[in-house]
């Protein structure tokens, strides 16, 4: 998998990929991440990359030109998907996650200011993603969470693909509560069904964790869970 991020501050972007788990997918050959600086494609000595709005308005506007030739720049594959990082974009979620896993390269544009014109939507025509109902001040720490979240679902990026299949949203449902030693810290105990070695007992276990959790925390994932078993 190969991700090429188009972003104005591309230290952001390495500075995370040299750390835990990404930075071991990328020692392994397994992903690759780039970035593009549309601040190389700019024409001016000054080398703008943002301007005023027509017809006025707060704040300035990621120009047309050097996103647009930057990402004209990067080779692309057959099998590449280009997202832009947007407040107005459809909301993140485990299945497009998914859908992205299945791609060989992913291209992410990050904005910045008061967004973009427009024609670089019209000439791009990009996936819009956002990863929630709020505003940052600029794309990267979305495009870290695209490609942190569909590294994972990458065959080798962690220790065993298990970890990945049994995270939260795997099926719908929050993850069952996890334990480790001590087997008792503080008074509190790890429940005795874990401890059985019964693995058809601790999956039971496990699974009525997970309804009641989720029922709890998020029922409207309950809810959409329990109209799909039906």
């Amino acid at each position: 998998m190969k991700f090429d991020v188009l972003t104005l501050f591309p230290e952001f972007i390495k500075s995370y990929c040299d750390c835990s788990i990404i930075k071991r997918a990328i020692l392994s050959e397994i992903i690759e991440v780039n970035t593009v600086n549309p601040r190389d494609y700019t024409h001016d000595k000054h080398r703008h990359v943002d301007d005023t709005p027509y017809g006025g308005g707060a704040g300035m506007v990621l120009m047309a030109e050097p996103y647009v030739e930057a990402y004209e720049s990067i080779d692309k594959n057959t099998k590449c998907c280009t997202i832009m990082m947007t407040p107005q974009g459809k909301p993140f979620s485990n299945e497009i996650a998914k859908e992205l896993s299945e791609y060989e390269q992913i291209i992410i544009l990050c904005g910045h200011y008061e967004g973009y014109d427009e024609r670089i939507r019209d000439i791009i025509h990009p996936k819009e993603i956002s990863i929630g109902d709020f505003v940052l001040t600029g794309g990267e720490l979305p495009a870290l969470c695209i490609i942190d979240c569909v590294s994972r679902k990458l065959e080798g990026v962690l220790g065993k693909i298990e970890s990945a299949q049994s995270d939260s949203f795997e099926d719908g449902l929050l993850e069952y509560p996890q334990y480790t030693k001590p087997r008792e810290y503080r008074g509190l105990c790890v429940p005795e069904v874990l401890l059985n070695g019964n693995h058809q007992e601790i999956a039971k276990f496990r699974h009525q964790k997970m309804l009641e959790r989720t029922k709890e925390r998020r029922p409207d994932l309950y809810e959409k869970y329990k109209s799909n078993q039906n």
